[in-house]
């Protein structure tokens, strides 16, 4: 594996910056490991873990260096799943295999809906899905919580709040599960 270099992909509204580390003599899928609100850099450790294909972190459309060109303060899913298409696309790799972590699940499951024939493994780790469950007004007020950290405070503090409500795995241990995941 290489060391990551760093693309931009023109988006109506965006400029994308996704991070290429190359395995060329692979025969693996890509794999992309995504996140949303989380960037590239969030990745960084557990990209180390796949040598043996080429990985592709990026960051999302709003988030990062990935800045929006249109002035809208919000990004739809939907948007999110063009993107992701779009960068599938412009690797010219497809199908690839994606563990999307968070909000990078959500748009990951809506590429998959839209777009199929791009991804043979996804694994949608922990999506926010909190109207689903039973306990949901407690976790929606944990989610304004968060929100309000963000936006009184900004990111740094509003992450501490995320972590400290829902804990994060050792990268080590995301790696070897992961690994199981795509080999079996």
């Amino acid at each position: 594996m290489t060391e990551p270099k760093t693309h931009t992909l023109d988006a109506p509204g965006a400029v994308l910056h996704y991070d290429v580390r190359s395995n060329d003599a692979s025969t693996q899928p890509v794999l992309l490991l995504i996140g949303s609100p989380m960037g590239a850099e969030g990745f960084v450790a557990q990209a180390g873990h796949f040598t043996d294909r080429t990985v592709v972190t990026y960051d999302p459309r709003g988030a990062g260096r990935s800045k929006r060109t249109d002035g809208a303060s919000e990004t739809t899913v939907e948007e999110q799943a063009d993107d992701l298409h779009r960068l599938i696309d412009a690797l010219g790799a497809g199908p690839v295999d994606i563990f999307a972590s968070s909000g990078g699940a959500v748009n990951a499951l809506a590429l998959v809906a839209r777009h199929p024939e791009q991804v043979r493994i996804l694994v949608a780790h922990e999506p926010p899905a909190a109207q689903e469950l039973p306990d949901r007004e407690q976790l929606l007020a944990v989610f304004e919580a968060i929100k309000e950290t963000y936006l009184r405070e900004g990111f740094g503090p509003a992450m501490a709040k995320f972590i400290e409500y829902g804990g994060m795995g050792e990268p080590d241990a995301f790696a070897v599960t992961l690994r199981e995941v795509l080999t079996n």
